[in-house]
């Protein structure tokens, strides 16, 4: 037993490497047994006390009533050692399910993050609420360590506030901690099952994700909630494309061009108008990288990522 941990499980937790062990090779050990031979053998490093008393926050009894949405930059693919990825993954509070959880190269763009939340609301629905921390994509604080002004909300806030879901964000380790707990055990456990599949892309990443570890890690570490109802409300006729996207007002100029993000949009003739000049408008910039232009509930037009029109409007 020891020998295997030493020659092909280096690096896993000792639960973790118990239940590959008997799982892939027919070890017979109880858990008690292996947990105490391998700080007892130096190969693992010996458990620390644990801190002060803290009383436990009781998770939410419904599914859906809350969701965790957190982003861990790391090496998680340990055999492409010098890059880095972050994980960004949604935990269900009630059933501790992992929702989703994909890889993206960079830090914590909006995009990434609005991807994330679409996918969760295809597949489930509305949920109640979402907690995050206090990220730049999350709430906007106008001085360092001041208090998050909620009177300008970024671009996730306005779509969470259509989408009529409640915000609640972080505001200290200890409140953060079950997340961070998660993450702990996501690290160390997805980057070695990696590393032993062999995985160096993150195409392979994500096909791992999907097909063997969130199945395994979820029956696992999941859990039945209090409550059997569902506090998903279903979407209906709610248009994602014109919630989760980029929305800035533009004044349209004199030859009835607005500029989005570098890219010049040619605003076509409108039936019962002379010209938009001067008009205040909205552009959405959506998650596949095309623009459209509105003026209240009218669409002026929509464009590809070049600015060239799509279609009509």
């Amino acid at each position: 037993m020891l020998a295997l941990y030493r020659d092909r499980y280096q690096g896993f937790n000792v639960r973790h490497f118990h239940q590959l062990a008997r799982r892939e090779h027919g070890v017979r050990f109880c858990y008690a047994f292996v947990k105490k031979a391998l700080p007892m053998a130096g190969l693992v490093p010996r458990q620390q006390p644990r801190g002060r008393h803290r009383r436990r926050r009781e998770p939410r009894p419904c599914f859906g009533e809350l969701l965790h949405l957190d982003g861990s930059r790391h090496r998680w693919l340990a055999l492409v050692p010098d890059r880095w990825f972050t994980l960004r993954a949604v935990v269900d509070d009630a059933t501790k399910h992992v929702l989703y959880a994909q890889l993206h190269d960079g830090g914590e763009s909006v995009a990434a993050i609005m991807t994330a939340l679409r996918t969760g609301l295809e597949r489930y629905g509305l949920p109640l609420a979402l907690y995050t921390d206090r990220a730049h994509w999350a709430v906007h604080t106008p001085t360092s360590g001041s208090a998050p002004d909620r009177r300008h909300p970024t671009q996730v806030g306005r779509a969470l506030a259509r989408l009529g879901i409640e915000h609640i964000l972080g505001y200290s380790p200890q409140a953060r901690g079950r997340s961070e707990r998660v993450n702990r055990t996501r690290q160390d456990r997805l980057v070695n099952e990696l590393r032993l599949a062999g995985v160096t892309t993150v195409a392979a990443a994500h096909r791992y994700l999907g097909e063997q570890f969130l199945p395994g890690f979820n029956a696992e570490f999941g859990r039945p909630p209090a409550d059997p109802s569902s506090a998903f409300v279903p979407l209906g006729r709610v248009e994602l494309d014109q919630i989760l996207c980029v929305e800035d007002e533009r004044v349209v100029s004199r030859d009835n061009v607005v500029t989005a993000d570098g890219v010049p949009l040619q605003v076509a003739k409108q039936p019962g108008r002379r010209t938009c000049a001067g008009l205040r408008v909205l552009v959405r910039r959506h998650l596949n990288g095309h623009h459209s232009l509105w003026y209240g509930t009218r669409c002026l037009g929509r464009y590809d990522n070049r600015g060239r029109p799509l279609q009509a409007a």
